[in-house]
């Protein structure tokens, strides 16, 4: 949850870098919430019509922008420009998408800044 809280805080932060885990346990965290109120809708009859409910459009508006900011950050995070999400409108390009959230962040400062992944010591080489 404190992930969420954290993208949720960073709605308006389109600059920066996310790591994965924020932004894997913020879509996470989204896919849970949403279920609940898919759930909520059913037994209240909460609808537009019988596929569009209430609460989820609400639900979707709201959480828009948050969920852009960290896919931006993300894409940050990997060394690539937040013009890439645009992709997803290109046939197979959310796959591509998919892809580059799932790669690793790069280890180095970046034009966005520092990297948010701690340090690692590589105890191969201590004597």
């Amino acid at each position: 949850m404190k992930w969420f809280v954290h993208a949720l805080k960073n709605t308006f932060n389109f600059s920066g870098r996310a790591r994965r885990q924020e932004y894997w346990m913020y879509y996470l965290f989204g896919i849970i919430i949403s279920f609940v109120i898919v759930m909520i809708e059913e037994m209240l009859n909460l609808k537009f019509s019988p596929e569009v409910g209430i609460l989820s459009t609400l639900f979707g508006i709201i959480f828009m922008i948050p969920s852009l900011s960290v896919t931006v950050r993300r894409l940050h995070d990997i060394g690539r420009s937040g013009a890439w999400i645009l992709i997803i409108f290109i046939p197979f390009g959310a796959i591509v998408l998919f892809v580059f959230t799932v790669l690793d962040s790069q280890p180095q400062t970046n034009r966005w800044g520092p990297s948010q992944k701690p340090l690692q010591s590589d105890s191969s080489y201590s004597v």
